[in-house]
């Protein structure tokens, strides 16, 4: 038995090497950003702007969890653009701040920008922008699909782990 989960192991491995280097060659990624964007470059702005971060990934986790595509990562945001805001405006209006927020998808050009081991080149993406009040300040950036950012949280309820090599071979045995 032992060696027979030893092979199984060893096989799983192999068509892992083989399959994903295949798989990734045919199919670009897309990419859905997400900015949040500060009123202004004022400090009580910037601040709050990490406390409505915080909020909005924390009530995203739950909603991309098992979204598997980013036509479905951009339809379920949209879908939830109201959620969004309301998530945002509960935390400004907490801190006492007398603007709003608006979100929605829009495709704008970013220059080249790298994220701990991801780097995304120049060029025009998708991405939920969030606007705290005029949204003329400095903003705080990562990627909703694939659902990079939302492996931090602060939240430990709402941590969900993916593994993409337990997908990859369910595919494989049908699972």
């Amino acid at each position: 038995m032992k060696y027979f989960l030893a092979g199984l192991c060893l096989i799983s491995i192999i068509l892992i090497i083989i399959l994903v280097p295949l798989g990734s060659s045919e199919k670009q990624v897309e990419y859905l950003r997400i900015h949040i964007r500060a009123n202004s470059n004022e400090q009580v702005d910037q601040e709050v702007k990490y406390k409505v971060k915080d909020e909005i990934v924390d009530a995203l986790i739950p909603l991309l969890s098992d979204v598997d595509s980013f036509e479905k990562a951009t339809k379920v945001i949209e879908n939830n653009f109201d959620y969004i805001e309301s998530v945002a405006n509960s935390v400004l209006e907490k801190e006492g701040f007398s603007y709003k927020s608006s979100a929605q998808i829009k495709n704008e050009y970013f220059p080249t920008r790298t994220y701990e081991n991801v780097t995304l080149e120049e060029g025009y993406y998708d991405a939920l922008i969030v606007n705290l009040g005029s949204g003329e300040g400095n903003n705080w950036w990562c990627i909703v699909f694939p659902a990079f950012c939302f492996t931090k949280t602060t939240k430990t309820d709402n941590i969900v782990y993916i593994s993409k090599i337990w997908d990859i071979i369910k595919d494989i045995i049908g699972g």
